[in-house]
Formats: C-alpha cells, sequence, structure tokens
C-alpha cells in the first residue's frame, strides 16, 4: 500500500514528534503526499538501542485520524507509555523509532473458537482481543520476536485486554486480525529500513 518513500517520512515525523515532545518545544511541519491525508490505524514503537528492549508503543488501531495525525499523536503518546517512566531527552539518542500502518480490524469468524488457530498468520497477523469494554492488541511483529504459536499469540492477546489467557475459546470473546506495513530506524536518527518479518523453523 505505502512505498518505501512514504513509509521513510512516516518514521522521520514520528521522530520529530518525539524528540519536540520529550524537549518541549513545537513540533516541525511535513508536507505529505495524499496518501498520508486518508485515516488510517498506526502504532508507534519506541525501542532501546542496541539491546532492541520495548520502551513505549502507542497507537490507533481503527482509522480514527488522518495517517499524518495518527503517527503524531501515536509518538507524542510513545514518550509517555504508561507501562514506562516518561521518555528523557538522555534517551533520544539511545533508541530506534518503528512506525507500523495498520489495515483496518477485521472479524475473524470461524463454526468453534479452537478453530482460531487455523485462521492466524504468524509473522502476518496482528490480534485484537475484545470482550464487552476490555480490549488488547498485539503487533503482527510481537510473536514473531517472542517465537509465538498461533495459540501462545491469541493467548497473550487476551492476557493484554486483562483477559484469561484461554479467554479466545470462550464464544463471548471477539478476535479480530489486521496487518501492518512497518518500518523502522537502523540506529536511533539514522537509516529507514522496511522490516520484513521472518519466523525461524519453530514456525
Amino acid at each position: 500500500m505505502y512505498s518505501d518513500a512514504e513509509g521513510e517520512l512516516a518514521v522521520r515525523m514520528a521522530r520529530e514528534a518525539i524528540d519536540a515532545t520529550t524537549r518541549g518545544r513545537a513540533i516541525a511541519s511535513f508536507s505529505v503526499p495524499a496518501s498520508f491525508e486518508r485515516e488510517s490505524g498506526c502504532f508507534v514503537t519506541i525501542n532501546t538501542h542496541p539491546d532492541e528492549e520495548l520502551r513505549g508503543c502507542i497507537g490507533y488501531p481503527n482509522p480514527y485520524f488522518p495517517l499524518a495525525k495518527a503517527i503524531v499523536k501515536a509518538a507524542e503518546g510513545a514518550t509517555e507509555d504508561p507501562r514506562f517512566p516518561k521518555l528523557g531527552t538522555d534517551e533520544l539518542d539511545r533508541v530506534v523509532v518503528e512506525v507500523s500502518i495498520l489495515t483496518p480490524p477485521e472479524l475473524i469468524t470461524v463454526r468453534k473458537p479452537k478453530d482460531l488457530v487455523h485462521e492466524i498468520r504468524i509473522g502476518t497477523d496482528g490480534l485484537i482481543a475484545a470482550r464487552g469494554r476490555e480490549r488488547g492488541l498485539l503487533l503482527p511483529q510481537v510473536p514473531v520476536d517472542w517465537g509465538w504459536r498461533a495459540e501462545e499469540f491469541l493467548s497473550q492477546t487476551c492476557m493484554k485486554a486483562g483477559l484469561l489467557p484461554d479467554a479466545w475459546l470462550e464464544p463471548e470473546t471477539r478476535i479480530y486480525r489486521f496487518q501492518s506495513e512497518i518500518w523502522t530506524e537502523v540506529e536511533p536518527g539514522g537509516a529507514i529500513v522496511r522490516r520484513v518479518l521472518k519466523l525461524d523453523a519453530r514456525h
């Protein structure tokens, strides 16, 4: 859907928003293509470098905002991810920024909940678990990074929603899938590449 040039722009916009928010200054404006004016879901992830540990990840699974606005808002939010201390200016040159642009979530329909494991493509699909007001989302790169199979991916998504690990086996729990295109900095503020998810032999 998006070119590598557009992906690079998305990451540069996210990096600028993170830098400006952390330093308490105004965010520089960017000239964006028409594709960034379309509403789209996206997530911005901050990882430590070179340890590659999660430092913040915030986003919008549904296309609520034009992509350009979603990138900036997600980047601002990632600096204050409630799971971590607020990002400090001394960390800016020790983190890499990753942007995931999402397709709209699609409800997975199966005859029996246990059939869900056959519908999930590790390395392609991200998941959302929903039950009542509870929601939990994991991006497609998460099961790849952790070496999970489909069943573990389902369980971890349910736990992200505050549900029991086996909640995906209950008819009241709805499971949605989505896909994403991912671009990431190779090093802090450095070159930006499209991330292609690779599976190991366990999958």
